[in-house]
């Protein structure tokens, strides 16, 4: 179950990740309320300007210029001058409310110096002979009265920032943790079930939480694919028993056919034309048998009924054992057989069961002589490619054209239907020894030969040394 703590990673990530952009985006935000805040210096500064640009007059009185008051005029600001001896006002704007008064004490002037008068927030420049305040309107601004703030909180803020994130972050992963909590019991059974459905294992997910709907539709796949996978076992079985107690059926009267054709075939009493159509049947009749043998035995590979005796074996002796009967039993010397093994492979073991290895490496014998009627040269090496060996029977026949090879090496089934009804095409012998490849792990390759004919190529996975 790799798959759910791959999930629960992310999904811790996809927090964290969160967590971080929050962080972020707060630190962002924060900047840009602060930044637009920055200017609400300006009332200061103002004030400044507003001392620097007062003037007094020739007859001792005091003025501002024409575009300094049209600003405190367009601001709905007003502005008084409050004489540092007399702590009295001595000018002031037009604007200015009734409510302000007229004359202040040091410890008035303290008071809207750092807060406000009468509810106006005021701010302060300073001039050589007095004090400038600036009154803007009571909801224009919020000034806080008492700024002072204890040394060690201030030391100790950056360790408090982190605590306090810590604290939201564990917050959030709690909450997290609740909540999905569920959702991830519910995702670990749904996960295994989906991965044990390739492999044909029965799957049933309780059907509740909150996939108990992907649960369900979990459950109904289970259930076609056993329903079809005890059809097709069944069908499997069906067609290997058939043909198997077909077989089987044939073999006893097929024998006696065989057994009648072939002493009509040596009875003397007979005529020459008569006894030629004797031996036709007899070879017909054995070609039956053969058919019947390949097809019962192409079944069992099929469908795994054929047993495998496997062990340590010699390919080369093998292969050497099965030239020999075929050397035998050549009497014309219509199909002589080359050895092209290199003398110095003697030995090329492999995990093999004998007795279909013998039976691949006849079938292609057979098959080029039966595929050259006017006999031909048979060519068989044994070798060895890094961790494989490889069987190679080939001819110098009428061999094959690409197009029939490629169908050959592509086809399922390798049966070749044509018109003739005489001669047994590339059928059941090549499918054989597909299977018998496959069944040891290895490939059958068919291809031009370098003789000029036919090759195939029988490739086994050479046993390893201990």
């Amino acid at each position: 179950m790799k798959s759910v703590p791959k999930l629960i990673r992310r999904y811790v990530g996809i927090m964290l990740l969160s967590c971080v952009l929050l962080l972020v985006v707060n630190v962002v935000l924060l900047v840009v309320f602060t930044a637009r805040q920055a200017p609400n210096a300006y009332p200061w500064k103002t004030a400044e300007e507003v001392a620097d640009a007062l003037q007094q007059t020739d007859d001792g009185r005091y003025a501002l210029p024409e575009a300094v008051s049209l600003e405190l005029k367009n601001s709905n600001t007003w502005a008084i001058f409050i004489d540092n001896e007399t702590k009295q006002v001595i000018w002031q704007t037009a604007n200015l409310p009734e409510t302000i008064p007229l004359s202040y004490t040091v410890s008035d002037i303290a008071s809207l110096t750092r807060g406000y008068i009468d509810g106006y927030p005021t701010f302060t420049g300073e001039t050589d002979d007095g004090l400038i305040v600036l009154g803007y309107p009571k909801d224009s601004f919020w000034k806080h009265m008492w700024p002072s703030w204890d040394y060690k909180l201030i030391a100790s803020l950056p360790q408090t920032a982190l605590s306090v994130l810590a604290i939201n972050a564990a917050i959030i992963f709690l909450i997290y943790v609740c909540t999905n909590s569920k959702l991830l019991k519910s995702i670990k059974p749904i996960v295994n079930g989906i991965q044990r459905l390739p492999m044909g294992d029965p799957v049933y997910i309780k059907e509740k939480g909150l996939l108990s709907e992907l649960a369900m539709n979990i459950n109904k796949a289970s259930e076609i694919l056993q329903s079809q996978n005890n059809q097709l076992r069944r069908k499997e079985t069906a067609r290997a028993n058939w043909i198997a107690g077909v077989s089987h059926d044939i073999r006893t009267p097929l024998s006696m056919v065989m057994g009648y054709a072939g002493q009509l075939e040596n009875d003397t009493n007979l005529s020459e034309n008569e006894r030629k159509k004797a031996t036709a049947i007899r070879k017909q009749s054995e070609r039956m048998r053969n058919l019947i043998n390949d097809l019962n035995l192409a079944s069992k590979l099929e469908y795994n009924m054929q047993p495998l005796v496997e062990k340590q074996e010699n390919a080369v002796a093998i292969v050497r054992q099965v030239l020999v009967d075929f050397i035998n039993t050549d009497i014309d010397n219509k199909f002589p057989i080359e050895w092209e093994t290199d003398e110095n492979i003697s030995a090329c073991f492999i995990n093999a069961d004998k007795e279909l290895i013998k039976r691949a490496v006849s079938n292609l014998i057979q098959n080029c002589i039966n595929h050259n009627e006017n006999g031909c040269s048979i060519f068989v090496s044994v070798q060895t490619d890094k961790q494989d060996c490889i069987i190679c029977i080939e001819d110098n026949g009428k061999g094959a054209s690409d197009e029939q090879i490629e169908k050959l090496n592509n086809a399922p089934h390798y049966m070749v239907c044509d018109t003739n009804t005489t001669e047994q095409r590339h059928g059941l012998g090549l499918l054989i020894v597909k299977q018998v490849a496959t069944s040891h792990n290895g490939t059958a390759t068919i291809e031009h030969s370098s003789h000029g004919g036919f090759a195939v190529k029988i490739t086994l996975p050479l046993l390893q040394e201990n």
